[in-house]
């Protein structure tokens, strides 16, 4: 795989049981590119392995006062130096390669698993977490397989060193031979501290990166109740926390790094000293003392990488740790024989939606709105409704369409039969052209999308924000999640964006909660006809979209307890009457048997009046 050829047409499926099956994953699915880099780090380190020898045949050559011999290292110079110009140049390229793809392949996999979890995924994995691993994570991991083909090159080179010493040298060649493992091993004892200084650092790094994401999230919120302080301080403790565990890792990786000087160095020293006693006792030539002399000065290049791979597996063994969890993740329950997703076919058309868990039931081609007390059911049931996985329904039976369970569906084909509004809709940057072209049936153009939602002030701020020249609204751009507009003009263009694709089943979870009541009141009649004999589940408490729904449903603490129009549930049940009208105990009671409920009658005298 060469970097034009990005991305992956299929990334293929990771073994995510743990941080290091996912790199030897990884690293398997590149054997290509590795072998590239290995070869051409071979070609790099055996010419500098190749440098000592020739340095030194090049000093007997002066020595003896051989110009044939002082010819033949200048000749092998010239080679040697070819080689490593190019072997390097190469494997940079190549390991380089490595990185990209791995990195590639990665983020691929993460936007795979995105796509199919959805909304649930920051349900089942903090933000930060999933920041963290789509960012700096990706990054680690492509650094280790990255460095693998470069340390492998050089453990060869070191090799190769000790190995031609002993066969060049005997006497100063046992010495080399001797000290290098030493300094190859010095630092293992090391290691395992310095991870777990590290593994500190990026947890502690993590959790910083978390109260950051959610502090950015809600900064409206925090600054309408002062707590702007509160929250700067604590992210101001975790900032110090993780400087502090930089500090300590750090320090360690500094220890190692002056270990990996010093006792080079003392090998060095040794070398030079010993063969110099060689030479004056007559048992070693002077171009053999500098042949040992260069090989141990020209081994701490390849020495750096046993520090590199190091570094780089303690970095990226947590990271694919991270990853392999998030890819680990699955939408569908597990059954006895392991996960049912994708068995089944898709359901006729005009089937019914149900929720086992809930008892709710949607009927085909109608309008059916849900009423939760509690919001955060509410969002759990409509994810439940799509399919989507759900924390805490271990156990339940999943929702049928058409009689068929959603999670027995491939992914795409239930994402086409069944659509998810949640409450807060994301628009992405482009133009607003762009931002409609999603996968629909076709039969909604954007233009009926938009006027049902009631986007016309919506197509006018955008075109008067648009620089000149721009005449079409659909040509005007959004900014990142539509920052520029309020909150009920991104509300609706995300409600006509969800128009457009005309599922079978369109789910909306609370569509016009930051809309006024006048503005509310044509979504509803707008909705109704876009929709019209298509099913539509909307999750809302307001008295004028519920008062247009075919079937209105109560779901009281997890369980649908009551169904009918809005009106008889308004009349006859007080729990229902409760959550709509924001009625206390003491109002619902009726002043006497003929009494009126002057909640109820200012309800429904609203509603009429809307209509």
């Amino acid at each position: 795989m060469q970097i034009s050829d990005l991305p992956y047409p299929d990334p293929g499926v990771p073994d995510a049981r743990s941080g290091p099956r996912f790199l030897w994953w990884l690293g398997r699915g590149q054997l290509g590119g590795q072998a590239r880099s290995l070869a051409w780090g071979l070609v790099h380190f055996c010419g500098i392995a190749g440098l000592p020898y020739t340095v030194g045949l090049g000093v007997e050559a002066v020595v003896d006062r051989d110009g044939g011999g002082l010819l033949l290292a200048g000749g092998l110079l010239l080679i040697l130096g070819a080689a490593v110009s190019v072997g390097d140049a190469m494997l940079h390229r190549t390991a380089v390669t490595n990185w990209i793809t791995a990195a590639a392949r990665v983020q691929q996999l993460l936007a795979r698993k995105t796509a199919e979890l959805g909304s649930a995924l920051t349900r089942r994995v903090a933000a930060g977490e999933v920041t963290a691993v789509s960012t700096g994570d990706v990054e680690k991991i492509g650094w280790f397989v990255e460095a693998v083909s470069r340390f492998l090159a050089a453990a060869f080179a070191v090799v190769a060193l000790c190995v031609g010493m002993v066969l060049y040298a005997p006497a100063i060649g046992v010495v080399v031979a001797a000290g290098v493992p030493v300094l190859a091993l010095s630092v293992l004892p090391l290691l395992p501290r310095a991870t777990r200084r590290a593994d500190l650092q990026r947890e502690k790094a993590g959790k910083a990166t978390e109260l950051a994401s959610d502090t950015v999230a809600g900064l409206r919120v925090l600054r309408g109740i002062g707590g702007e302080e509160l929250f700067l301080g604590r992210y101001r403790e975790a900032s110090q926390e993780v400087r502090e565990a930089a500090v300590r890792s750090a320090r360690m990786w500094a220890l190692i790094s002056a270990i990996q000087v010093l006792l080079p160095g003392a090998l060095l020293i040794t070398v030079v000293w010993y063969g110099a006693l060689l030479v004056l006792d007559g048992r070693l030539a002077v171009g053999e003392l500098v042949a040992a002399f260069s090989a141990v000065a020209t081994m701490l290049y390849p020495l750096q990488h046993f520090q590199e791979i190091a570094m780089a597996y303690s970095f990226s063994r947590p990271s694919a740790e991270r990853a392999a969890r998030v890819l680990s993740l699955t939408r569908s329950q597990e059954g006895a024989d392991g996960p049912v997703t994708g068995r089944a076919a898709a359901p006729a058309p005009g089937g019914d939606l149900y929720d086992p868990g809930t008892g709710l039931l949607a009927p085909a081609g109608l309008c059916t709105a849900v009423v939760c007390g509690d919001p955060d059911l509410a969002g759990r049931l409509a994810e439940r409704l799509g399919g989507h996985p759900v924390d805490g329904d271990g156990g339940t039976p999943p929702v049928l369409l058409g009689g068929v369970a959603l999670d027995e569906l491939a992914l795409d084909t239930a994402r086409e039969l069944v659509l998810v509004q949640d409450k807060d809709p994301v628009l992405l940057s482009g133009t607003l052209r762009e931002l409609f072209d999603v996968p629909a049936s076709g039969s909604v153009t954007a233009g009926a999308a938009l006027a049902a939602a009631q986007c016309g002030d919506v197509l006018d701020a955008l075109l008067q924000s648009a620089p000149d020249g721009v005449e079409d609204p659909m040509d005007a751009r959004i900014t990142e999640r539509g920052r520029s507009l309020s909150g009920g003009q991104r509300q609706r263009l995300a409600l006509a964006r969800s128009l457009v694709t005309d599922p079978e089943v369109l789910v909306l979870d609370e569509p016009t909660s930051a809309v006024d009541s006048h503005t509310e009141a044509r979504i509803a009649d707008g909705i109704a006809e876009l929709r019209a004999e298509r099913t539509t589940v909307v999750l809302a408490s307001s008295p004028l979209l519920l008062d247009r729904a075919d079937r209105v449903v109560l779901v009281h603490e997890g369980r649908a307890v009551a169904a009918g129009s809005h009106r008889e549930l308004l009349r006859d049940e007080p729990r229902y009457r409760a959550v709509v009208t924001r009625e206390t105990e003491e109002e619902q009671r009726p002043a006497g048997p003929g009494a009126a409920r002057p909640a109820e009658e200012q309800e429904l005298t609203g509603i009429e009046e809307s209509a």
